[in-house]
């Protein structure tokens, strides 16, 4: 059964038609949004609340759960100090705009056309 088109959907074909670079945007978000929800996953699943993992890093609940529900902008350092805090850490690269047409999954496509790979990998906490 096909998905019914909603208000979102007609918003993002609008803007994709003005901008060539707005697929790649929203593809963007949706890999942030991904890790992001794997990041929230790996912290239930180590059996950490938000409270603790806030506690460690130093900022509050209502910052984690904001972190973990993707819809806030997060700067880089935030989500690497929230992956560190779980033992994780996040690997950035940057590619040629040649590899930005890939379609490999966990590439993020810069509005610039270039791809940017990200990683969240475990570490050994201490």
């Amino acid at each position: 059964m096909a998905r019914k088109s909603d208000f979102l959907d007609e918003i993002i074909t609008e803007r994709r038609a003005k901008n060539p670079a707005f697929q790649a945007m929203v593809d963007a978000a949706r890999d942030r949004r991904r890790m992001l929800r794997q990041l929230a996953e790996d912290r239930i699943s180590l059996g950490l609340s938000q409270t603790a993992v806030a506690a460690e890093m130093g900022t509050s609940q209502s910052a984690i759960a904001r972190i973990e529900s993707g819809k806030a902008d997060i700067k880089l350092s935030t989500i690497e100090r929230y992956a560190a805090t779980l033992g994780r850490k996040v690997e950035w690269r940057v590619a040629s705009a040649a590899s930005a047409r890939s379609s490999a999954p966990g590439r993020l496509r810069a509005a610039s056309g270039r791809a940017a790979s990200v990683a969240v990998r475990k570490v050994s906490r201490h």
